[in-house]
């Protein structure tokens, strides 16, 4: 993270003893990342944060499934087709995947299990719905359009609200940060990057509960792992430093707009190892007189580009049957733009009046290609490929 905060009790100096008020020492836990060179938390235990007494393997049941995508094609999958029910750890379907990233969707209307990925930091992007997120750290209330980045190794549980939840859940294999060139070269945001620490949620804490033999899933490189612990991993009484989980909502993303369009660098929120997450959000349209207002086509000749389409009207897909809650993946390989006739009927509009984009989206491109999952299978439309040249035959 990209500031210190601290929440609830702490000792005045790190590394002191600091006792309760039954006089017994708090445990200390360092939450570190890359070997104690870079950011990190202490958290002040009631009890011992190590104390295990039980250790089984869970069945990983979405870890395969895997294809590639040949023969290559762009894709469309609708996520609103997939099944609802379960909870945002184990009712996570897996859209697409490679060796740095796994993107799954989930339906989520139940709580879930205690959870620590350890395998990487997680995003969770919310398109609908509210959920309670509680962790080690206090909890954050989150809501439609924001995503809750996750750090590795924090254990967490998610508690949906009434109606549940449709999430984006982005699982890196390392770390998910705010891009570089936004922070000073000591962390801060600079006044160029398009949101700043105002906008970020930290946790309310400290979250405080009791009990005995209490599960937690863990997830490594090897699979699942169900460790109980001797009491209630909630018990930090506080903690401070620059490691810990927030949201960040998607409105608070300041657009970057030029006189004519824009490349997607300019939409970029976060960036995960070989990945980046950017943020499509309503803005001014381009404002040169002879500005064509909308993306030319273009080949991503080193990344993979996925696209989830969460709110407005997404002009350059129209008639492709792309709609709220659809998902495309435009491959390496394949060139890709908007719809015929797309062009002609924003630059109509401009003419009418119109002067701002109408849509919302969350891009993910990944620098190694994807490979396709159940759930994307599931919910593919196989007439997406070919949605170009019919529209341009129409046209004839």
């Amino acid at each position: 993270m990209p500031y210190y905060r601290a929440t609830g009790e702490i000792p005045r100096k790190r590394h002191v003893r600091f006792r309760g008020p039954a006089g017994g020492l708090y445990s200390e836990e360092l939450m570190g990342e890359e070997g104690f060179v870079s950011d990190s938390s202490l958290l002040y235990h009631a009890h011992l944060p190590t104390a295990i007494v039980k250790s089984e393997g869970v069945d990983d049941v979405g870890a395969g499934g895997l294809q590639p995508n040949h023969p290559l094609l762009p894709r469309h999958f609708r996520t609103d087709d997939l099944p609802a029910g379960g909870d945002l750890v184990l009712g996570r379907q897996l859209l697409m995947a490679n060796d740095d990233v796994r993107i799954s969707f989930a339906a989520a209307d139940a709580a879930s299990s205690l959870y620590r990925n350890s395998a990487g930091d997680e995003a969770v992007y919310l398109r609908t719905g509210a959920a309670t997120f509680e962790s080690v750290y206090g909890s954050i209330e989150a809501g439609a359009g924001d995503y809750v980045i996750v750090p590795r190794g924090t254990i967490h549980r998610w508690l949906p609200a009434q109606g549940g939840v449709h999430a984006l859940v982005v699982e890196a294999r390392g770390h998910i940060r705010p891009p570089q060139r936004y922070l000073s070269r000591y962390g801060q945001f600079l006044e160029h990057a398009p949101y700043s620490e105002r906008d970020l949620r930290g946790p309310d804490g400290p979250l405080l509960r009791d009990g005995e033999d209490v599960p937690v899933l863990v997830r490594t490189a090897a699979g699942l792992t169900r460790l109980t612990y001797a009491r209630h991993p909630f018990d930090v009484v506080g903690w401070d430093g620059f490691l810990y989980p927030y949201a960040f909502n998607i409105a608070d993303f300041e657009p970057i707009v030029k006189r004519t369009h824009a490349p997607p660098p300019v939409h970029q929120t976060f960036e995960g190892p070989n990945f980046v997450i950017c943020s499509f959000c309503p803005r001014p349209l381009d404002f040169d007189p002879q500005a064509v207002p909308i993306p030319y086509s273009h080949h991503n000749v080193d990344s993979d580009e996925m696209m989830y389409y969460v709110a407005g009207d997404y002009s350059a897909r129209k008639g492709s049957g792309v709609g709220l809650g659809s998902i495309t993946l435009h491959p390496s390989g394949f060139t890709h733009g908007p719809q015929p006739g797309a062009v002609e009927a924003v630059i109509a509009g401009l003419a009418e009046g119109k002067t701002t984009t109408d849509e919302t989206a969350v891009m993910i491109d990944t620098f190694r290609p994807l490979q396709l999952g159940p759930a994307g299978r599931q919910a593919e439309d196989p007439e997406y490929a070919w949605s170009w040249a019919k529209a341009a035959g129409a046209d004839r």
